[in-house]
């Protein structure tokens, strides 16, 4: 794998790049069901559906025991359930991956700005990141609720281009799916991924990105500015 040149930025996702969060969505979850008077369900599953934002997460969550109509009949109780718990329980049962702190560090060492976004609430992205130490890192932070759109539309990331003053080119995006490369291709970003996330139950090798790295330690060794 070949080095990027040129960059001067980096925009990193947050669920299963930077922290192992499904434990936090499953315990979540699994109250949310239980106030519903639902069975519980387990993390494979939940892992499956991480990383399009939390209306997505409670919709999937739901249509494990509902059809389509039902779904939405359950949808802003289960939400409103779902919301109430995981504040309780945000980043207590998460855990931060391997190479994230050293991989930021190394970055910021490079003269590289730091942006966090993430489809996750910003009511939770922005707690998550404080408590796991992390949050110091970042000028900015989007979360799936800050702009009009998420990932994969490539405007959060245009976004931050602009408030760096960076052309998309400058900017490199750092996720665990398609969400990320989606988003940074659309946005004429480059992009590496991770393997260890969760990518809706895809594997990483099928998607179109500029490299895949073991950690963010490695990813910031692979960035020149």
């Amino acid at each position: 794998m070949t080095g990027l040149i040129g960059i001067r930025a980096a925009i990193v996702d947050l669920d299963g790049t930077m922290v192992h969060t499904a434990p936090d969505f499953l315990v979540a979850v699994n109250r949310m069901r239980a106030d519903l008077g639902l069975a519980p369900t387990d993390i494979d599953t939940i892992s499956l559906f991480v990383g399009k934002g939390t209306e997505n997460l409670m919709r999937r969550v739901l249509a494990l025991d509902y059809d389509a109509a039902r779904v939405e009949e359950h949808f802003e109780a289960a939400l409103a359930s779902y919301s109430r718990h995981y504040v309780d329980i945000n980043g207590v049962h998460s855990s931060v991956y391997p190479g994230v702190r050293e991989g930021l560090a190394a970055m910021r060492e490079k003269g590289l700005r730091l942006a966090c976004v993430t489809n996750k609430p910003i009511g939770f992205a922005r707690p998550l990141l404080e408590k796991t130490g992390l949050a110091g890192h970042f000028e900015i932070l989007y979360g799936g609720d800050s702009l009009p759109r998420k990932k994969p539309d490539p405007y959060p990331l245009l976004k931050v281009c602009e408030d760096f003053g960076l052309l998309p080119a400058q900017v490199v995006a750092i996720g665990d799916s398609s969400n990320d490369a989606e988003a940074a291709r659309a946005a004429g970003c480059r992009v590496l991924n991770v393997p260890y996330g969760y990518n809706h139950g895809e594997p990483i090798h099928n998607v179109d990105t500029d490299g895949i790295v073991s950690t963010l330690l490695e990813a910031a060794q692979l960035i020149s500015v």
